[in-house]
C-alpha cells in the first residue's frame, strides 16, 4: 500500500528527499475552470476593464505564480523551472485556464501547474469581482504529468 510521501516514519512532518532521486524531464499540466454569468464573460470579451486586459493579467499571475509556488506550499521543493505555458480561453459559461509547466529534474512540477492554474483563476476572479461577486472557482485538477519513478499520469475524460 502506498504512503504519504511527506511523513517520517515516526509520523513526523518531512520534507522528501529528494537528492538520490534521477534527474530527469518532467511535465504537468493543470486546468481550472471559472464559471461566470454571460454578463460577465461579455465584460471579458470587451476587454475595457479599467485594470487592464483580464485574460492577458490572470495569465502573468499564473506564470508568476507557478515560479513561487515553493514559497507557497510548505514542503515544496524550491525547482528551477524550464517552461511555463498559461493559457486563459473565454468557452460558454466561463474561463477555462491550462497551465502547463516543465523541468528537468529531481522531482514533478505537479505543485507548479496547479498553483499557476489557481492564481490565474483567483486572479480573474479579482479582476471581476465588481460585476460579480458569485463566480466560482471549479475543476482545478492535474490533467497529467511526465517522468519520474512513479511515471507518466493521464486523467481519463
Amino acid at each position: 500500500m502506498a504512503k504519504l510521501s511527506h511523513y517520517s516514519d515516526r509520523g513526523e512532518i518531512s520534507m522528501v528527499d529528494v537528492s538520490a532521486k534521477s534527474v530527469t524531464t518532467r511535465t504537468a499540466t493543470a486546468h481550472a475552470f471559472v464559471r461566470m454569468t454571460p454578463r460577465v464573460v461579455r465584460a471579458i470579451r470587451s476587454f475595457r476593464n479599467p485594470k487592464g486586459d483580464p485574460l492577458e493579467i490572470a495569465r502573468i499571475a499564473g506564470i508568476a505564480a507557478a515560479k513561487r509556488t515553493a514559497e507557497l506550499i510548505p514542503l515544496c521543493h524550491p525547482i528551477a523551472l524550464s517552461h511555463v505555458a498559461l493559457e486563459a480561453e473565454v468557452v460558454p459559461g466561463g474561463v477555462r485556464i491550462v497551465a502547463k509547466v516543465s523541468t528537468t529534474g529531481p522531482t514533478g512540477v505537479e505543485m507548479e501547474a496547479l498553483t499557476a492554474a489557481s492564481v490565474a483563476a483567483l486572479t480573474l476572479y479579482d479582476m471581476c469581482k465588481a460585476l460579480d461577486k458569485g463566480i466560482v472557482l471549479h475543476q482545478i485538477q492535474l490533467e497529467s504529468k511526465t517522468g519520474g519513478k512513479s511515471g507518466d499520469y493521464h486523467r481519463e475524460a
